[in-house]
């Protein structure tokens, strides 16, 4: 969305993109129980066919500081016809305000294309792309003509306005507003042959899964349709969404997709030509109820024995630092041994801060996993060591630093259990790795 980054984004290193759309024809599902009044032989089981494919795929290389070269291709087929592409771009940037683009391609459904692409910023918070190429074919040169024109109106938001005049002209003007939680939407288009409006909000939820729903309406002269869903991270590197689109004249649908890296797979189902409840209610709940399965069966065993394994890789490579860090606290700890005699003796006096027991390191609380070898470490005499005035304060940092620490389960969640003594009087407290510790507790 950032002008800025319109051009940087160019200069990165080679990097390839596909996509693999697979449409499924499952009105059979729905559509079927209509003719249970007509007398129309047919198979006790509803039939779900492909009845579409789309594969498309390109490869963006670096060649100089300044030019890059694009290859692409699609492949595409419907009802037993298809058709494919390909397509070559070279991109030059000629300044720090705009680059420039030469694109030459050829598919079995027309003839040879022509096509040239010019960025410009016009001013830090204005730029616009125009895109012109004639398309040959049997019925002579089909000219293209596409303009964007686009301004940041504030921080979060983007207004853009288009014009595209050839085989489908159009005016279409939209504002986009991206923020850390949420995502809107609305646009605009006259054209021919159609013209529509359409609002779109997407919430973003700040959970580590990425959590997003979304929901848009869109109506023109082709109908309305109605879209909601949701995606979710699944892993490192995968992306799960699935919406649900209604319409008028389109029916119900349910649209499946997957990200993974910088793959995209897409699935859209159609479940039927009209507006059946049974339908919607089926398109909403099923994925749901599958997915809620998977993550359970599936997905959360498979990331937890992918974190084991990354794990145990972890601990591998760094045990030889491990060792040398466990004999440097031991070290520290022997030198700390005449110190800490003489605190606990003058806190021993006060009836002031002891500590009685400290320990450092993973803690193993669930039941089910009570056979674990806990990985802790004898921590009481660096903590007492520590004591000030009848006061220990530790700051929000990992306590691994700590003279006398060591990490005692690299990669893993850490916590500070300790037991002591003050005024003649036992406490517990237990703190996680980062959080900032102050004992006693009436220390301000």
């Amino acid at each position: 969305m950032h002008i800025s980054q319109s051009i940087e984004v160019r200069r990165v290193k080679a990097a390839t993109r596909g996509t693999i759309s697979v449409g499924i024809d499952a009105t059979d599902l729905f559509d079927r129980y209509d003719e249970e009044y007509e007398d129309v032989p047919g198979s006790s089981f509803p039939q779900i066919e492909i009845n579409k494919m789309h594969i498309s795929q390109s490869i963006e290389a670096p060649l100089t500081s300044t030019d890059t070269a694009i290859l692409s291709g699609n492949l595409s087929t419907q009802n037993g016809n298809g058709g494919g592409s390909i397509n070559l771009a070279l991109r030059r940037v000629t300044s720090a305000k705009g680059w420039g683009e030469l694109e030459f391609g050829a598919g079995d459904l027309h003839g040879p294309l022509f096509g040239l692409k010019i960025f410009r910023n016009l001013t830090p918070r204005c730029f616009i792309t125009t895109h012109c190429a004639l398309q040959f074919s049997s019925r002579g040169v089909r000219p293209g003509l596409t303009t964007v024109l686009a301004r940041n109106l504030d921080k979060n938001t983007m207004g853009y306005l288009q014009w595209r005049w050839g085989i489908q002209s159009a005016m279409n003007t939209s504002i986009v507003r991206d923020t850390k939680t949420s995502h809107f939407t609305v646009a605009m288009q006259l054209g021919i042959p159609h013209s529509f409006m359409m609002v779109s909000y997407q919430h973003k939820f700040q959970d580590e899964d990425q959590t997003r729903v979304k929901g848009s309406l869109k109506a023109g002269f082709f109908g309305t349709i109605v879209e909601y869903g949701a995606e979710r991270k699944i892993s490192r590197h995968s992306v799960l969404g699935a919406t649900v689109s209604v319409g008028v004249p389109q029916g119900v649908s349910l649209k499946i997709k997957l990200n993974r890296a910088s793959q995209t797979y897409f699935f859209p189902v159609h479940l039927t030509d009209q507006l059946l409840p049974s339908a919607v209610f089926y398109a909403t709940v099923g994925p749901l109820v599958i997915y809620f399965a998977m993550h359970r069966l599936v997905i959360k065993p498979y990331l937890r024995a992918q974190k084991e394994r990354e794990l145990e890789k972890q601990r591998e490579n760094t045990a030889s630092d491990i060792l040398q860090k466990k004999q440097e606290a031991e070290a520290a700890v022997r030198l700390m041994q005449e110190a800490v005699r003489r605190i606990i003796e003058a806190e021993e006096a006060r009836m002031g801060l002891i500590i009685v027991n400290a320990w450092y390191g993973k803690f193993v609380n669930d039941n089910s996993r009570k056979n674990e070898k806990v990985k802790v470490i004898d921590v009481t005499v660096p903590l007492q060591c520590l004591v000030k005035d009848s006061k220990l304060i530790l700051t929000e940092a990992s306590k691994a630093g700590l003279p006398g620490f060591y990490d005692p389960c690299v990669g893993e969640e850490k916590s500070l259990k300790v037991l002591y003594q003050f005024r003649g009087v036992l406490h517990q407290v237990m703190a996680a790795d980062n959080e900032a510790l102050r004992i006693p507790k009436q220390c301000k």
